[in-house]
């Protein structure tokens, strides 16, 4: 077979890609985004109002469950406190993601292109994996001191891993024939959720790393909280916490919907 026969049988097998896949229109998409938006907030509203009927319906105590009024109360007593706990741990949290989505994203290609080094260095990423957070942030905090940056290596230690195994699966699945271009484009959706799961691990190192000492921070608050047996705020700042998650997943999602244009319609 000729090498021009060879390339046809290639084009031949691979299946065309409908235009409508590739470029979703801009206004169905915007639809589908508000229709999500409203049944997301109306979920919301419908939660909130049973929690607070249920609360004061049936007298639960606070110690099991405040009511959301007596939790945005809390707030309202020191919004300070909890609006610089959010941003120090956002900060964490974000620089602790990025770095541990970079260094897993390129350390993946690079197990990718050199499999003897794959083999020499992944086994060590495995057992590192195997170290419990708590004395792995034990150990950093002894070395960095109770900093912002101390947190952020916690975050990274619990984001690289994960983003480095999905990235490793995204090319090794995409087909051999394909140019590395093409290869690097159709990894995408696997090294997305990698994202996804970072923007959660990376805010749980970030608040592991706090509970050893710090100033600020939502797990500042969250330990302050439970030793003064302050429910109220242990519930705000457990909702701070999960609006953050929430919102870091989020963001991801959506950049994952400009960028994975191809795979929108799904």
């Amino acid at each position: 077979m000729s090498i021009v026969d060879e390339a046809r049988s290639l084009t031949q097998d691979a299946a065309p890609v409908p235009p409508a896949a590739w470029r979703p229109s801009g206004r169905s998409g915007s639809a589908r985004a508000l229709i999500k938006t409203i049944r997301v907030a109306v979920a919301l509203i419908v939660v909130a109002a049973v929690w607070e009927g249920m609360v004061r319906g049936f007298h639960i105590k606070p110690a099991y469950l405040p009511s959301l009024s007596a939790i945005a109360g809390a707030v309202a007593i020191a919004p300070q406190a909890y609006a610089a706990g959010f941003i120090r741990t956002l900060t964490e949290t974000l620089i602790g993601m990025v770095a541990g989505s970079a260094f897993g994203i390129a350390i993946a290609i690079v197990f990718f292109r050199a499999r003897v080094l794959r083999e020499m260095v992944f086994p060590i990423f495995i057992v590192s994996q195997t170290i419990p957070v708590i004395a792995f942030g034990a150990l950093i905090v002894l070395w960095f001191g109770n900093t912002l940056f101390s947190k952020a290596i916690i975050a990274f230690y619990l984001t690289f891993f994960p983003v480095t195994v999905n990235t490793l699966l995204g090319l090794e699945s995409v087909d051999p024939r394909q140019e590395a271009l093409l290869r690097s484009f159709g990894a995408l959706p696997q090294i997305f959720v990698a994202l996804r799961l970072a923007a959660s691990l990376s805010l749980i190192g970030a608040i592991v790393g706090e509970w050893f000492g710090d100033t600020t921070g939502m797990g500042v608050l969250l330990l302050q909280h439970m030793f003064n047996e302050n429910f109220e705020g242990l519930w705000a700042a457990l909702i701070g916490s999960a609006i953050l998650g929430t919102g870091l997943y989020g963001f991801v999602g959506a950049l994952e919907r400009r960028i994975v244009f191809w795979g929108a319609a799904s």
